[in-house]
């Protein structure tokens, strides 16, 4: 590429004959000759090796013609394939796409108030969540359709019941609901099912305290909810580089503050940065539930004999003298709560580190005092403390004196 330039650039700016640009780059007249007559650059072009897939791919072409959703394995089975199957499977996912019928993505107009898309972003680094441990929690993205405004907050774990949580904590903080919620096939949201999207309990529990409806996108059609794909990209873009984590908290400060730059930058797919929408966006949704809707971890236990309760994976301390008794476990996502009859009995702060026991010093105390008195000697018979005397006092009650009873 670069002789090719600086030939073209000897003969026409500084007028060197063939055999002069030869002599001065070291190459033949004859490829200065091809350098000239060409005007387009040249490019390296291998020839293709062959593969062994080459051919079986007429009998591929047909089976793909007649059933273009024919699995990789399927295929290999029909045209008695016994090869690498990595191979294979390569040389399907080319033809697959001749075979299919086209799917065009369309743009979608959105309404103020309709849809918020939504999405689960794994942040590629490492978070410190305490006891020596670093994970890579997810981070919860909405996105408001009409407006782009953009709410997210990093939570202890993809389960429904943080998953759930973490939605009911960004809603209350816009105030609002929109009509309908757009996620993809999370485990914790729902799946499609014989060809039917179906919402878990937990989300569709969820959704009917809301009053609002969920669109599950179709598996393999990440355009169907590309403004918050979009967003994955740009956090990664955008807001992570330069930045250091001390944990979760800090994470979710750092995220606040720069949501609030980010939503006021021009977006050029709407003209205006998304701020100058929310308000006529936010106008449109649908208010808060009167009633609350119950999230979090839910468990009504009998508390045993090591007074501990689960949460996740991890252990919490409890009040130990309500062992035996059924306790009522809740937690959100910065707090666990043990309640025995409407009573409080255990609180701890959520732990996000994985596999700890959590333990109040005041438990372990009230549970040592407890088995020293349940391992206390018996009272002698007959009742009452038996009195502790030395012997000199025996002797003298007898009337002995040391010399008698030497």
């Amino acid at each position: 590429m670069e002789d090719w330039a600086e030939i073209r650039r000897l003969h026409r700016v500084e007028q060197l004959p063939v055999k002069a640009i030869a002599r001065r780059l070291r190459v033949s007249r004859n490829a200065v000759r091809r350098a000239l007559a060409r005007d387009t650059p040249p490019r390296y072009a291998r020839a293709p090796a062959g593969s062994i897939v080459d051919e079986v791919e007429p009998q591929i072409r047909a089976l793909l013609k007649a059933t273009p959703e024919m699995p990789s394995t399927v295929v290999a089975e029909r045209i008695g394939w016994d090869r690498s199957l990595t191979v294979l499977r390569d040389r399907v996912r080319v033809l697959r796409p001749y075979y299919l019928p086209p799917d065009p993505a369309s743009r979608t107009a959105y309404r103020p108030g309709e849809r918020m898309q939504c999405d689960l972003w794994f942040p590629p680094v490492d978070i410190a969540l305490g006891h020596g441990q670093a994970g890579r929690p997810p981070v919860l993205l909405m996105v408001a359709a009409y407006s782009r405004m953009i709410f997210a907050m990093m939570i202890p774990s993809r389960q429904s019941a943080d998953l759930i949580a973490g939605h009911w904590d960004l809603l209350g903080r816009i105030g609002a609901l929109p009509r309908e919620l757009v996620w993809d096939n999370e485990s914790a949201v729902g799946s499609w099912r014989a060809g039917k999207p179906k919402l878990t309990q937990e989300f569709e529990a969820f959704r009917g305290a809301l009053g609002i409806g969920v669109h599950q996108c179709r598996p393999r059609d990440p355009e169907a909810k590309g403004l918050v794909e979009r967003v994955n990209g740009y956090f990664e873009t955008s807001f992570l580089p330069g930045r250091a984590f001390t944990g979760p908290g800090d994470f979710n400060a750092q995220l606040g503050g720069w949501l609030v730059l980010a939503n006021g930058r021009h977006h050029r797919r709407i003209g205006c940065a998304p701020n100058a929408r929310w308000a006529t966006d936010r106008g449109a949704m649908l208010g808060l539930p009167p009633v609350a809707p119950t999230i979090g971890w839910r468990a009504d236990v009998r508390l045993p004999r090591d007074y501990y309760v689960r949460v996740d994976s991890n252990d919490y301390s409890v009040d130990p003298a309500v062992i035996g008794r059924r306790v009522a476990v809740s937690a959100d996502l910065d707090t666990v709560r043990v309640n025995q009859d409407g009573r409080l009995v255990a609180e701890h702060q959520r732990c996000w580190a994985k596999h700890q026991s959590i333990t109040d010093p005041r438990h372990h105390k009230a549970a040592l005092a407890m088995q020293a008195k349940a391992h206390a000697p018996a009272p002698a018979p007959g009742g009452g403390d038996v009195e502790q005397r030395d012997l000199g006092a025996y002797d003298a009650a007898f009337g002995l004196t040391g010399q008698e009873v030497a």
